[in-house]
């Protein structure tokens, strides 16, 4: 019987498998049949590939046509197999050459009409095809930038399944080679020269960035803490090669990706509405998992504005992902693990009528515990430092001083962040935010004089275990910014303020 074979990809969260993918002509009456899990968007790539093949002027087989996706036991979904499942059928039916297939990893969804549609994941899959020892990728033309950025591989672009047909029938310049891209310039970011006032908030800012730490803004509308939250990005460093690429395969996945800007080299900053569900939120989906805000903010900044409007059960989906810095999913076709190491950013009114002056407030008590207890003791415990933030006064705004800029904090926070990472690099951590506490107590512990503070605080149970952790990565990032080598009881002491001024 005549049999061919093509590859292509499966991707399951962030990590893809090679597909290999068979197809057999004859045995039985004239139709055309998917074996190897397929869900309902690849067995209706049937008939979509069957009219691409007709209008590219190629003749479908007027025969039984088994296409069988390997490894079998994997659910595949999607419309990438399309390219892969034409030439496999044409192959096995003697109609194209199969010799260039082999090695060849294929992408791409088809129009009825034969254009080369482009798709999601294109560089996670090419990742997943060169640890599978593959040597050659075609790709939708539109995704060449992305897919140029996975080295190893020779990759071609094709705008139509005849430039694939004619390619492999040996004809020159079918496909096209990405061409050097010029990246598009980073965004401008807000400047924090224009938050007015709030020394406090800005110095908490300033500590977040540059140890990584989660932050809550609390105070009355209008005081700027979104502001501050939106200037947070901007002190950050740029990604490292390792980060890029983790954050533009989530980026791909989610298909947030331009030809423009095939490459994410700025941390991201997500700020999801208040209304948003849980799988909107945390990723979800029927099938298999897709990446939600907290991975798409990867590498980058997570705001949650308004944050005590937010449905307690969306809140505390987050809990897991701040401590391990990923998400699984699980999900009828198996568990998606996706990367969400992002900072957390939660800013607040102090109760739900929010005046410009606390003393105006017309809530009850009952009524200011219930809005704060969306902001449950179990999650505040996973956040750093905590700053209430003051009201705008006339004073404040004419003061004459002339705000500090954001490039004058940055370079403040990347010398303290280089301090970090040279502490931290035989462990591979890149922030303080990263070092877990067992390190923190065994190799890099604290004289008993700089702690003490926070051995009161755990002994009359103001401190959980983990806070302290917490504070320690704090102070070492005070440490850090002060240039001390070693932090000090002063340093402990305004880690804890930060967390909980009732200890002092």
């Amino acid at each position: 019987m005549p049999l061919a074979r093509a590859w292509s990809v499966a991707l399951f969260g962030v990590d893809g498998v090679a597909v290999e993918i068979e197809a057999d002509i004859g045995g039985g009456r004239p139709r055309t049949q998917i074996v190897g899990l397929p869900d309902a968007s690849l067995n209706e790539a049937k008939e979509r590939v069957r009219a691409a093949v007709r209008n590219s002027h190629r003749k479908w087989p007027d025969e039984l046509v088994t296409l069988a996706l390997s490894p079998a036991a994997l659910p595949k979904g999607g419309s990438s197999y399309d390219v892969a499942l034409a030439c496999a059928v044409l192959a096995a039916a003697g109609l194209e050459p199969a010799e260039r297939l082999e090695k060849t990893v294929l992408m791409g969804e088809l129009a009825l009409d034969g254009r080369i549609r482009t798709v999601r994941g294109v560089l996670p899959g090419l990742l997943a095809a060169r640890k599978a020892k593959l040597r050659r990728a075609i790709v939708p033309v539109q995704t060449l930038p992305e897919a140029a950025l996975v080295t190893g591989l020779e990759i071609l672009g094709a705008e139509h399944l005849t430039d694939v047909l004619d390619w492999l029938r040996g004809e020159p310049d079918t496909l096209r080679k990405p061409v050097p891209a010029a990246l598009a310039p980073p965004a401008e970011v807000p400047d924090l020269a224009d938050v007015v006032g709030q020394p406090e908030a800005r110095w908490a800012l300033e500590v977040a960035a540059a140890g990584g730490h989660h932050l809550l803004l609390t105070g009355p509308p209008g005081t700027g803490k979104t502001m501050l939250a939106q200037r947070l990005p901007g002190l950050l460093p740029s990604l490292t090669e390792e980060q890029t690429l983790e954050v533009t395969a989530v980026h791909s996945i989610a298909g947030l990706l331009t030809p423009a800007t095939p490459l994410v080299t700025t941390p991201p900053f997500i700020a999801p509405h208040h209304t948003c569900t849980v799988p909107a939120l945390v990723g979800g989906g029927v099938g298999l998992a897709k990446p939600g805000a907290i991975s798409t903010a990867h590498n980058g900044v997570l705001l949650l504005d308004e944050a005590c409007e937010f449905a307690a059960d969306r809140l505390e989906a987050l809990r897991t992902a701040l401590e391990e810095g990923e998400i699984r999913l699980a999900r009828r076709d198996g568990v998606a693990r996706y990367p969400a190491r992002f900072q957390l950013v939660l800013a607040t009114n102090p109760c739900p009528c929010a005046p410009p002056r606390e003393l105006d407030c017309t809530c009850s008590p009952h009524a200011k515990r219930r809005y704060m207890a969306r902001l449950s003791g179990p999650l505040l415990d996973r956040v750093d430092i905590r700053v209430r933030m003051r009201p705008i006064t006339a004073l404040s705004r004419a003061d004459g001083v002339t705000p500090e800029s954001t490039a004058a904090v940055r370079a403040r926070v990347a010398r303290a962040r280089e301090k970090a990472a040279e502490r931290w690099k035989k462990h591979g951590w890149l922030t303080n935010a990263q070092a877990p506490g067992p390190i923190l107590r065994r190799e890099f512990g604290l004289p008993r004089a700089a702690t003490a503070l926070l051995d009161r605080g755990l002994d009359i149970g103001a401190v959980t275990a983990r806070g302290a952790d917490r504070c320690i990565r704090v102070s070492w990032t005070l440490a850090d910014l002060a240039g001390d080598d070693l932090p000090t009881a002063d340093h402990v002491t305004a880690a804890l303020e930060f967390r909980d001024r009732r200890v002092a």
